[in-house]
């Protein structure tokens, strides 16, 4: 009997080593190696058998077409049900797409989709749900409690993909959603369910599976402790899109962000609020996230972010005091620290504030991460805001890229930024002149607007404040 060979494989980055080393030399992890069962050869051959179903399928797949002799696929994009989240995925779900979804234990990713496959259930037809984790009699007691009926939704409780596809080929659902692809496990590898082998092997036979059946699926991918899905980062190229759902545990809101999508745009939010009874789309998720604002308070600004295609008006609050101590802090949640460092170091230079000596806290309201530039505005406002306890009007929008001269920096899509804000009630609305911000607001203040809303252009910092804080 000859021996058998073992390799030893990183659970971070998928590189193979002969040896056990402390620390991978691709990506530096410490204690990351695991020993795997060399195989002399993947039978591929038998693999594309148990996925495709048919030899003539998988022989037709491996014949060059000309591009004009391919027919488009004539399957409309199918509705999960969800504008929001049919907006994330650019319309709807497109035929033979995989797609991740990633988030927390506990954020509602389960929960999400079960919903979603009830939804397609009574629209599209038949949905297949696997899941690897809980019994069907646990996904039903989930569903009851969802109120999904589901007369068109089969269940199953399978975490072996040979199984899995065999059921994929017989039903040929509309919809198939595999919760969660840590516990599928592939006959072919000999690694434990959750290892980097497995999920990577897995997510790519199901790919194949989605691609030569046409069939839409959704795998669920648990975030671990470093921010990464599923431990892998080689799961988000696999997909064809790559949704997170992310969200304070102890607060009701949700937000779906895409962070890769093949058939739409990136970057887009859905948002959702949490019930009893599962999650509610919230339609107006800018009047959500300012309910709760109060008016006279210092220390607080309105920004206008994108997030992909939509413009989102959100909080931002900051609090200045002396500092107690020797050195002093600067806390944020929501922005980028480096960020507010370098704001912090403009209001210094800059605009005169001496925040050097004074503990900074800065935070935005409903547990929304914002990253774009746009919001360098309202952030350092609402840091001056607070140094020199003067309010800043509430009826007011700040808008702008703050510059390391201190200048103000055109932004993108000025115009619907602009429009939301007149839509939600604001009267005044600072903007940067850079970047022909004065054209567009010419242009924007004669093409309906309230009357009673007003444009402010500004050329720097230092002006945008004496603005807002007068």
């Amino acid at each position: 009997m000859p021996k058998l060979r073992t390799k030893f494989l990183c659970q971070q980055c998928g590189a193979e080593q002969s040896k056990w080393v402390g620390k991978c030399p691709d990506c530096g992890t410490w204690n990351s190696l695991e020993e795997v069962a060399d195989l002399p050869q993947s039978p591929a051959q038998q693999r594309r058998q148990i996925l495709l179903g048919s030899s003539s399928i998988a022989q037709g797949t491996q014949i060059p077409l000309n591009l004009p002799e391919i027919k488009p696929l004539a399957q409309a994009r199918i509705s999960v049900g969800y504008s929001e989240m049919d907006r994330v995925l650019g319309g709807g779900l497109v035929a033979g797409s995989l797609i991740l979804i990633g988030g927390e234990p506990g954020i509602g990713k389960s929960t999400l989709l079960l919903q979603v496959a009830g939804n397609v259930a009574k629209s599209a037809g038949a949905v297949l749900y696997i899941s690897g984790e809980e019994s069907i009699e646990q996904v039903k007691m989930r569903a009851e409690r969802l109120d999904i009926i589901g007369e068109q939704l089969y269940l199953l409780a399978s975490i072996e993909l040979d199984v899995i596809a065999e059921a994929v080929n017989k039903l040929k659902p509309s919809l198939v959603i595999v919760d969660s692809i840590q516990t599928v496990l592939s006959s072919h590898i000999t690694s434990a369910p959750g290892s980097i082998s497995q999920v990577r092997e897995c997510t790519l036979q199901l790919m194949q599976l989605a691609k030569s059946t046409h069939i839409p699926i959704f795998i669920i991918g648990h975030v671990t402790k470093e921010g990464t899905v599923a431990g892998p980062k080689a799961l988000e190229h696999i997909a064809d899109a790559v949704l997170y759902l992310e969200g304070e545990r102890y607060h009701t809101y949700r937000l779906l962000r895409g962070v890769k999508n093949r058939f739409g745009a990136t970057h887009e939010v859905g948002v959702f609020e949490m019930h009893g009874d599962g999650l509610a789309e919230v339609s107006n998720p800018s009047a959500m996230f300012l309910t709760d604002r109060t008016a006279a308070a210092t220390g607080s600004a309105v920004v206008v972010s994108m997030e992909g295609t939509r413009p989102l008006l959100v909080e931002v609050q900051a609090l200045v005091i002396p500092s107690n101590f020797g050195n002093a802090r600067c806390t944020t949640n929501g922005i980028d620290y480096s960020r507010l460092l370098m704001l912090l170091a403009v209001l210094t230079k800059r605009v005169g504030l001496a925040v050097g000596s004074h503990d900074v806290y800065a935070n935005v309201v409903g547990g929304f991460n914002l990253e774009e530039p746009a919001i360098d505005l309202g952030v350092a406002a609402a840091i001056a805001s607070s140094y020199r306890e003067k309010h800043i009007t509430p009826e007011m929008a700040l808008i702008g890229e703050v510059g390391l001269s201190g200048e103000l920096r055109s932004v993108s899509r000025l115009g619907l930024r602009v429009r939301e804000a007149a839509k939600l009630g604001f009267k005044r609305c600072i903007v940067p002149k850079a970047g022909g911000g004065a054209q567009i607001s010419s242009e924007l203040e004669s093409s309906g607007l309230p009357a009673d809303f007003k444009i402010i252009t500004a050329s720097s910092l230092a002006v945008a404040l004496e603005v807002a804080l007068h």
